[in-house]
């Protein structure tokens, strides 16, 4: 029999998969037995999108399938009237009714081979911990998969630690629809994931938010739960890209290739995340201004995902007869990828310099721990705030568009000047040097053997197995 086996349970989000995932390989990296349960298109998805690991740890991990019903897959609508990825929802409502029941009979059946069960679960996910709760030998883990600031400024009486420090908060359901939280709400049963979990892990760190890591800290000491402050979660590359921490497996991507013949700190990549699509006119304005600045640039345009990613729809990419002469104009500076992207290993290359992001908090702990600077162009959820995090408090990004002009067209112009002025001037320069810094605080602190981050992965490790060889 074991002594102790983790089962993890992922939000089916790309962003939230991605975090999980990450950390189930750390904890199987360091002996830890670990279970992944996902439904099945969810499960594939993770697996072929993570990078920065090897097989070698990718197989220490046992997947598991959900079994849901068949639900709705519709195209993503840029023109609609929110960013938010409404079209989504038929998928989130399958999982939310369906999950409970097979994750309940899968957690019953790994807790009798082990003498302690941990489920470590997206807070997203409050079912999970009471599936978790009623298991003899179990205990339920939540992961924040955003910033810890964010839930502080959620939980604070008119955001006062975040106004104190001249911060401007943005609560997340401003960002959602109401659809959105009516399923969370009711059916994943978001608002018990904190008070029904053992203890939190967060995907941070203390360089990017040490004031609001204590105070959340405090806020859980005070209802009898530990923080485990655990990020960054995805292994940190070394400066060529070539050799990360882990090992890739998977063959080199050819935009490496290409950014292995451009100058240091030359490049911009841009890519505004999986769950969002740009506008038509949105896509010409950026076009105009990648082409006219004069700036290197690798750009990921594609639209968002949908529920299911590998469903074929026979629809042919939404900009194939833009692209043709869009690349003419910008083929001895810039390259566009229109599929998946491996967003580590270009994030960690030389040659990139900074990123224009939609601020998912996965894209700035990924940003901020290799040092680039962010060009911030929020869409939704909480990456209005994670925007404000890294441009007004840290000064490690520009903000290209404001939230209250979440529905208006960014000039070329305007994004010209915001690339121009990150990649050109002065202030430019000393916000990447600020960058620079912020990615070497993050990873002192993910150093293996000194680092706090990591100190706290194995304080987790050690608080699940306590007692057990007794």
């Amino acid at each position: 029999m074991e002594s102790v086996a983790v089962v993890a349970v992922p939000f089916p989000a790309q962003g939230h998969l991605n975090a999980l995932l990450h950390l189930s390989l750390q904890l199987a990296a360091r002996g830890v037995p670990v279970h992944y349960a996902a439904p099945m298109e969810h499960v594939r998805q993770a697996r072929s999108r993570v990078q920065g690991w090897g097989d070698d740890t990718l197989c220490r991990v046992h997947f598991h399938e959900l079994s849901v019903s068949a639900y709705a897959s519709p195209p993503p609508d840029p023109a609609a009237e929110s960013a938010f990825p409404s079209h989504l929802v038929p998928m989130w409502e399958a999982f939310t009714t369906d999950a409970p029941a097979p994750l309940a009979a899968l957690l019953g059946g790994i807790s009798a081979s082990c003498r302690r069960f941990v489920v470590l679960y997206d807070i997203a996910n409050g079912f999970a911990a009471e599936e978790a709760a009623r298991l003899p030998n179990g205990e339920g883990f939540g992961l924040v998969c955003t910033a810890v600031s964010c839930i502080v400024g959620r939980t604070d009486a008119g955001s006062r630690l975040v106004r104190e420090r001249g911060l401007d908060f943005f609560p997340v359901n401003s960002f959602v629809t109401e659809e959105f939280l009516a399923t969370v709400g009711k059916r994943a049963r978001w608002a018990q994931s904190i008070p029904c979990s053992v203890g939190i892990l967060a995907n941070t760190c203390r360089a990017l938010e040490g004031e609001f890591i204590d105070i959340f800290a405090q806020q859980l000491a005070a209802a009898g739960k530990n923080l485990f402050v655990v990020g960054p979660l995805n292994p940190l590359l070394l400066p060529d890209a070539r050799s990360p921490k882990h090992g890739i497996s998977k063959e080199r991507h050819e935009c490496l290739d290409w950014l292995d013949l451009q100058p240091p700190a030359s490049v911009v990549y841009v890519s505004l995340g999986s769950t969002s699509s740009l506008r038509d006119e949105q896509v010409e304005e950026l076009a105009s201004a990648l082409r006219d600045s004069k700036q290197r640039f690798i750009w990921v345009l594609r639209d968002a995902d949908r529920a299911n990613i590998f469903a074929d729809h026979g629809e042919s990419p939404r900009h194939a007869k833009f692209l043709p002469e869009f690349a003419e104009h910008t083929q001895d500076r810039g390259l566009v990828i229109t599929g998946w992207a491996p967003q580590l290993e270009i994030l960690a290359h030389g040659a990139t310099a900074a990123f224009l992001s939609h601020c998912g908090w996965n894209s700035i702990m990924e940003s901020m721990g290799h040092g680039k600077p962010i060009l911030a162009w929020p869409m939704h959820s909480d990456q209005p705030w994670d925007a404000e995090l890294v441009c007004k408090h840290h000064k490690a990004g520009i903000l290209i568009r404001p939230m209250e002009k979440q529905r208006e067209v960014i000039s070329a112009a305007a994004i010209q000047e915001a690339i121009e002025k990150m990649m050109v001037s002065d202030e430019g320069y000393k916000i990447q040097q600020r960058a620079m810094a912020l990615g070497q605080a993050i990873r002192a602190s993910a150093a293996v053997g000194g680092g706090s981050e990591n100190k706290d992965l194995d304080k987790f490790i050690a608080h699940i197995s306590r007692h057990l060889s007794e």
